[in-house]
């Protein structure tokens, strides 16, 4: 049975910045923030190319990961995968945190980059990054496997699709407010061949 949608406010904070190529009126890139009955599923989806059909492609794929947030990652993934086989297709990494566990189990295909900086100075490592697996969401993916995670209260989750530069990883978000942080590493890291999209999500720790 899938975990009921939840209206409470789960234990993150989150700050999104995004950019369309040209100073467009739609981008093809967008993210998700669905909370469930004891965890909150997160996620950042490209669609390919720019314009219209892309922002279509982004838009059918959130929909599918908001009304189905509570099943498994390689599910929702697969959903996706079977929606958009009539559009151009998407690239897209999701993560579900677990605050009843204090795990994360994250998913990636195609480019969209995603990066854990651990709160704790002492962890090793201090910040992880997330196996992408190569593929378009709608028309070709791989075999799919998810990776689970330790977190703590203070780690921040942050993904950017290819319109941001790899080197994204090496701006701290950690003790920032997310939506500063967001937008501050759009302004550093964006490029101006794409749209672009940073999207921060710190982990409060579980609820009290």
């Amino acid at each position: 049975m899938t975990p009921a949608l939840s209206t409470a406010s789960p234990p993150i904070a989150w700050g999104v910045s995004s950019r369309a190529i040209d100073g467009g009126a739609e981008s093809g890139d967008l993210h998700v923030v669905a909370p469930c009955a004891g965890s909150v599923l997160v996620a950042a989806i490209d669609g390919i190319g720019h314009g219209p059909e892309a922002a279509l492609a982004a838009r059918l794929a959130a929909a599918v990961l908001s009304q189905n947030a509570g099943e498994p990652l390689i599910t929702l993934m697969q959903r996706c995968h079977e929606e958009l086989r009539r559009t151009r297709g998407v690239v897209l990494s999701m993560a579900s945190f677990d605050w009843h566990r204090s795990r994360m189990e994250w998913l990636g295909v195609g480019n969209v980059e995603a990066a854990l900086h651990r709160a704790d100075r002492s962890a090793n490592p201090p910040r992880d990054s997330l196996v992408l697996r190569g593929g378009v969401v709608g028309y070709q993916i791989p075999a799919l496997r998810t990776a689970e995670r330790q977190i703590a209260a203070g780690d921040v989750l942050v993904f950017a699709t290819d319109g941001i530069r790899s080197d994204f990883t090496a701006y701290s978000p950690l003790g920032r407010d997310m939506q500063e942080a967001s937008e501050a590493m759009l302004t550093q890291f964006g490029k101006d061949t794409d749209d672009a999209m940073v999207f921060a999500i710190r982990y409060l720790g579980q609820p009290s």
